[in-house]
């Protein structure tokens, strides 16, 4: 494997084109994509489960019976797995149902006014789509952060769509995992395909109101597309390669940051891992390591790539390091630091942080309860990691008596005169008048 790190860069003989040009993140460009995506997803809404199945075989190599896992096969499937992985399963199935579990949102409700009470309800969104991409080894930590908020929520439909393999079927692990966290519908299909499917509907697979789970560029410009499509679904959150930032100090373990580094890297080759410190000594260290620890991994090639997009940086400053995190936003932020603890509130741009040199990235990926489907590309200033949130939509609901009226009233007939809106006034100002009229005709 030919893999090399690139140079330390010292952050301070950076001019301000070259620091934006350290934080840059490997170019993003779906124009080559955008047509084909489009294709496919007019394909299938036309063509419904026989494009599908077409697009299935084309890309996948293999045309199932039929896209739609059997129920027993579901149920069944656990007796297929070894019984140390579900151990695991369910260990982490109860970290992240308890941590999320106590994020839920509640309903609120409260008087603003005698008479006026004003209340937030919550809703499960349903139908709901979730994707769990395909490759060498099955996802089944993504199920699980899916489909757990999912099923809090109280979502009553959720399908599931995950590329089959060689001989059609699905990983009996990712079945599983889907039927102990109350799956409804496995679907056999995967790509910008089982986007179109779930956006749209097919005979198999139902219309869902809101799509969620990571993916390759053409199931991430699906995912955009179908959201700007009228009739189409909702998308989680705005999406891009995997990346991760390591603030380290002079005391952390340089393989052990040179692990949690890789780690990220394996993802793909635009995935992108940063290293700031300020001690020149762990930068070297991990430079050098860097290449020897790839070499062990028989995701080699990727990160002959990935790295490539790797920055070591040397900062003068802790406090510098956060604040050039800040800028970057981070998917995922490591603080393998002496005051981490101390730290964390200096952090104000990044998907989820891990904190101290016993944290590492691969803990939320798979099992300390926090939800590894988070906002990367810089979205992070602006979006958050998924939650149960997500799966709800937040009502608001209102009721006044004729003295809650009378309070509020004047200010909404005085704000929509303003306005310009009379119609809008004279709802309220007519009530207004009615009411006052009939108390008159009481007291008279």
């Amino acid at each position: 494997m030919s893999l090399r790190i690139p140079d330390i860069l010292r952050w301070a003989d950076l001019d301000r084109a070259g620091r934006r040009q350290a934080l840059a993140r490997p170019p993003q460009d779906t124009t080559a994509l955008r047509d084909k995506v489009a294709d496919i997803l007019a394909t299938v809404r036309r063509g419904g489960d026989e494009a599908l199945l077409d697009y299935t075989e084309r890309f996948d190599g293999v045309r199932p019976d039929t896209l739609a896992v059997p129920d027993e096969a579901l149920a069944r499937a656990a007796e297929s797995v070894d019984p140390a992985l579900l151990d695991a399963i369910d260990g982490a199935m109860a970290r992240i149902t308890a941590f999320h579990d106590a994020g839920m949102p509640r309903a609120l409700g409260m008087d603003t006014e005698d008479g006026l009470r004003c209340e937030a309800l919550y809703r499960p969104i349903d139908p709901v789509g979730l994707y769990v991409p395909g490759g060498s080894a099955p996802l089944i930590s993504t199920v699980m952060m899916l489909a757990i908020p999912a099923r809090l929520a109280g979502c009553h439909q959720v399908v599931l769509c995950t590329p089959p393999g060689p001989d059609g079927g699905i990983h009996p692990a990712i079945l599983a995992a889907a039927h102990r966290c109350g799956v409804n519908t496995v679907i056999r299909a995967g790509g910008a395909q089982a986007i179109a499917a779930m956006a749209f509907g097919t005979e198999t697979v139902p219309a869902c109101a809101k799509l969620f789970g990571p993916g390759n560029a053409w199931v991430t410009e699906a995912k955009r597309q179908a959201a700007n499509t009228p009739g189409g679904a909702a998308q989680d959150m705005p999406a891009g390669p995997s990346e991760v930032l390591v603030i380290a100090d002079a005391g952390a373990d340089p393989e052990a940051v040179a692990w949690d580094l890789l780690s990220q890297a394996e993802h793909g080759p635009d995935s992108q891992a940063l290293l700031l410190s300020d001690d020149r000594g762990l930068l070297d260290a991990v430079s050098g390591a860097l290449p020897r620890l790839a070499a062990t991994l028989p995701r080699a090639d990727v990160l002959a790539t990935s790295l490539a997009h790797a920055r070591l940086v040397e900062v003068e400053s802790i406090t510098q390091a956060l604040d050039i995190s800040n800028t970057y936003a981070p998917e995922h932020l490591i603080l393998n630091i002496a005051d981490a603890e101390a730290r964390v509130d200096a952090v104000h741009a990044a998907g989820s942080v891990f904190v101290g040199p016993w944290t590492p990235e691969s803990l939320g990926d798979y099992c300390s309860g926090t939800n590894h489907v988070l906002p990367t590309y810089g979205h992070a200033r602006a979006f958050s990691g998924l939650s149960v949130t997500d799966f709800m939509r937040r009502m608001t609901v209102q009721r006044a008596t004729p003295e809650g009226l009378a309070a509020a009233g004047p200010d909404a007939v005085t704000l929509a005169a303003a306005e310009g809106l009379d119609a809008h006034r004279m709802a309220v100002a007519y009530r207004l008048e009615t009411s006052q009229a009939a108390s008159e005709g009481e007291s008279s």
